[in-house]
C-alpha cells in the first residue's frame, strides 16, 4: 500500500462539511438498521454481523455505519475491485454487483457476503452504496464455513468473484437461486441476500435525494472537505508521536493444528507525518484456516489506528492515505492463494494486540492499556431442524475481558478490536434451534490482577436435543493468555470442553472441527480475560473487596495473587 497524492488541507466550508458528514452517516445507519430488522437469520438481525458504508465513485471511502470494523477492508476491497473490472459507463441505474473471495474479490472470508450498488444521478455514478454480511453458511467442507482445519480456500465454500446480480433494477434470479443452493440453508440465503440488496436501493435513494436538496457541486466539495480534513487530523496526531521504532509482538497458539506458537510482528515507524506499520517477523503462512488476507490485514490497522490515536475520527478515506502497511507475502498475515482463511478473525483480533502493543510504547504510561482477550471463540452447530424440516447452521462468536487501564479495570466479557457482534439471546437461540443454553456466565479469576484488574472471560454452555449434531469451534489463546502491564498480572486462557463435569469429559482443541455430538451431551466455552494493570499490592482494598463479594475473583486466587494480609484486610471493610 502507497500512500497517495497528498491533498491540500484547506477547507471550503467547515460548518457545510461537519453537516454533511453527518448527513452520510446518517444515511449508513439508516442501511445498516434496515439490513438488520430486515433479515432472516438470526445471525444478522439478532446478532448483527452486518455493516454498511458509503464510497464515492472514485472507489473512496466517505462514510462507515459504526458496526463490524473487520468488514470496512472487504467493502474497500469490493468497490475496488469492480472499478478495476468495470468502467462507470457499463453501470446501468439499478445495477448491484455481489462477491465473497479474498483473492478475487478483496473479501475477508467467504460468508461475509458484500452486495455493493453504484447509485447514479443526472445519468452519472456519484456514489456507490455498500453493505457485507455474515451468512451463517456457505458451504465447503464443515457446517458455518468457518473451520479452523481447513487446509484450502476451495473447502471452505462457494467462492465469488465479482458478479452483477442485479441488472437495471432486475435481481438474476438463476443465480441467486445457484449461489443459495450452494449452501446447507438456501432459503435464508435467498431471503437475506434479497434484503443486502434492497438495503442499497434504499441508500441510494437517499443519497439521491441529498444530492438534490444540496446540488452536486456542495455535494462534491463537501467530500473533498471530510477527507481532507480527517486526513490532516490524523497527520497531526502521528506528528504528535516521538519519532523512532517501536515493536510489540504477540503469538497465535499454533497454525489451526497442534503444533509450536505462531508469532505476530508489528513494528511501527513513526517520523513526523508518516506512520508505517511493518509486519516482517511474523510467522509463515499457516496450515489451517487462520491466515489473514490482504482486506482484513488492512481493516485490522485502519482500525487500531484510529482507535489509539484518536477514536473520534471520521471512518472514511482519510485515515487510510496516511498509513502504510508492509507485509512479507507468504506469512500469516499475507498468505498467497490458495491458502484457507476462514478464521481469519482469530488472527486479526491478535493482530490487533501487537499493533496496540508497539503504538502503545509511543503513548505516555497513562495511556497504555493492557493486553485485551485479543481473540474471539467462535463456534457454529448444525443439525436437522424438526420444525422447520431443514438443515440449521447456528454461528456465535464470544468476546472476552478487555485490558485495565492506569485508571479503571477492565470491562467484563466484551468484544474486542475487529469483531463487534452482539450475542444471540438465550430466549431467541432456544426458539430458532433445536438447543438449549444451559449457562451463560462470568468466568471468575479470568482477569489478570493488578493494581487494576484485567476484564472478566464469559463462559457458554450449550445442550444438544437432536443427534447427529455437529458442533466446530474456532479459536485461540487456549495456551498463551493475555499479558498484562507494568507489574499486571497476565489473564487465564481459554478452554473448550465437550460434557464438562461428566465421566465423559473431554477438552477440545481450539480449532475442534466437525464433531458429531448426541442429544443430551453438551460443550462449554469459557474465554479468557485480560491483563492486568500495575503491581497486585497497589490494588485498592475497596475494590479487592468489591471483586470477592460479587465472586468475581475466588480467594483462594486473591491469596495467591494480593497476598493473604490484603485479602483479610479488603473483607474486614464495611459493605457498603
Amino acid at each position: 500500500m502507497t500512500q497517495s497524492t497528498a491533498r491540500t488541507d484547506r477547507i471550503a466550508d467547515p460548518i457545510q462539511m461537519e453537516v454533511f458528514s453527518n448527513r452520510l452517516l446518517a444515511i449508513a445507519e439508516d442501511m445498516g438498521s434496515i439490513l438488520i430488522r430486515s433479515s432472516f437469520s438470526s445471525n444478522i438481525k439478532e446478532r448483527k454481523d452486518a455493516s454498511t458504508a458509503l464510497f464515492d465513485a472514485r472507489g473512496r471511502l466517505v462514510a462507515q455505519a459504526d458496526h463490524i470494523p473487520i468488514h470496512l477492508g472487504a467493502m474497500i476491497g469490493a468497490v475496488e475491485t469492480i472499478l478495476a473490472k468495470y468502467p462507470l459507463s457499463a453501470m446501468a441505474p439499478g445495477d448491484a454487483f455481489i462477491c465473497n473471495d479474498p483473492y478475487l474479490a478483496g473479501g475477508s472470508h467467504l460468508p461475509d457476503v458484500s452486495i455493493i450498488t453504484p447509485i447514479h444521478h443526472e445519468g452519472q455514478v456519484r456514489f456507490f452504496a455498500g453493505n457485507i454480511a455474515h451468512h451463517a453458511d456457505l458451504g465447503g467442507r464443515t457446517p458455518g464455513s468457518t473451520s479452523g482445519t481447513s487446509r484450502s480456500i476451495f473447502e471452505e465454500g462457494i467462492r465469488l468473484p465479482v458478479i452483477r446480480i442485479a441488472r437495471a433494477g432486475e435481481i438474476d434470479e438463476d443465480l441467486l437461486e445457484l449461489i443459495s443452493h450452494n449452501t446447507r440453508d438456501p432459503e435464508e440465503r435467498l431471503l437475506d441476500f434479497r434484503t443486502q440488496i434492497g438495503t442499497n436501493v434504499r441508500g441510494g435513494t437517499m443519497l439521491v435525494q441529498l444530492i438534490e436538496r444540496m446540488g452536486w457541486p456542495a455535494v462534491e466539495q463537501a467530500i473533498e472537505d471530510i477527507l481532507t480534513y480527517t486526513g490532516r487530523r490524523l497527520k497531526n496526531r502521528i506528528a504528535a508521536l516521538p519519532d523512532g521504532e517501536y515493536t510489540f509482538e504477540r503469538s497465535m497458539d499454533d497454525d489451526g493444528f497442534p503444533g509450536v506458537p505462531v508469532p505476530i510482528v508489528c513494528t511501527v515507524r513513526v517520523k513526523g507525518e508518516a506512520l508505517e506499520l511493518d509486519f516482517d517477523g511474523s510467522g509463515p503462512e499457516a496450515r489451517g484456516a487462520i491466515n489473514l488476507p490482504d482486506s482484513a490485514l488492512k481493516a485490522s490497522v485502519y482500525y487500531c489506528v484510529k482507535a489509539v490515536l484518536d477514536p473520534g475520527l471520521m471512518p472514511n478515506q482519510g485515515i487510510i492515505d496516511p498509513i502504510r502497511i508492509k507485509a512479507p507475502p507468504g506469512t500469516i498475515v499475507n498468505p498467497n492463494p490458495p491458502a484457507a482463511v476462514a478464521a481469519r478473525a482469530v488472527t486479526s483480533n491478535r493482530l490487533c494486540g501487537a499493533v496496540f502493543g508497539a503504538l502503545y510504547k509511543a503513548l505516555p504510561p497513562e495511556r497504555v492499556m493492557a493486553s485485551c482477550n485479543d481473540s474471539t471463540s467462535a463456534t457454529s452447530v448444525s443439525g436437522w431442524h424438526p420444525k422447520r424440516k431443514a438443515t440449521y447452521v447456528y454461528p456465535e462468536s464470544m468476546g472476552g475481558g478487555a485490558g485495565a487501564f492506569s485508571d479503571r479495570d477492565g470491562m467484563d466479557a466484551v468484544h474486542v478490536h475487529t469483531v463487534n457482534s452482539t450475542n444471540l439471546p438465550a430466549e431467541a437461540l432456544e426458539l430458532e434451534y433445536p438447543l438449549l443454553l444451559d449457562e451463560y456466565c462470568f468466568v471468575p479469576d479470568s482477569g489478570g490482577a493488578g493494581r487494576h484488574r484485567g476484564g472478566l472471560g464469559m463462559a457458554r454452555q450449550i445442550r444438544i436435543l437432536q443427534d447427529g449434531t455437529i458442533f466446530s469451534a474456532r479459536s485461540d489463546a487456549h495456551v498463551i493468555p493475555a499479558p498484562g502491564v507494568f507489574g499486571g498480572q497476565p489473564s487465564n486462557v481459554t478452554r473448550i470442553r465437550r460434557n464438562p463435569g461428566t465421566a465423559e469429559e473431554e477438552v477440545l482443541h481450539s480449532k475442534a472441527s466437525g464433531l458429531v455430538m448426541k442429544a443430551g451431551e453438551t460443550v462449554r466455552i469459557e474465554t479468557l480475560g485480560a491483563g492486568g494493570y500495575g503491581p497486585p499490592v497497589d490494588r485498592p482494598l475497596d475494590l479487592l473487596a468489591a471483586d470477592l463479594r460479587q465472586e468475581k475473583v475466588s480467594r483462594a486466587a486473591a491469596e495467591r495473587d494480593y497476598g493473604p494480609a490484603m485479602v483479610a484486610a479488603a473483607l474486614a471493610l464495611p459493605a457498603p
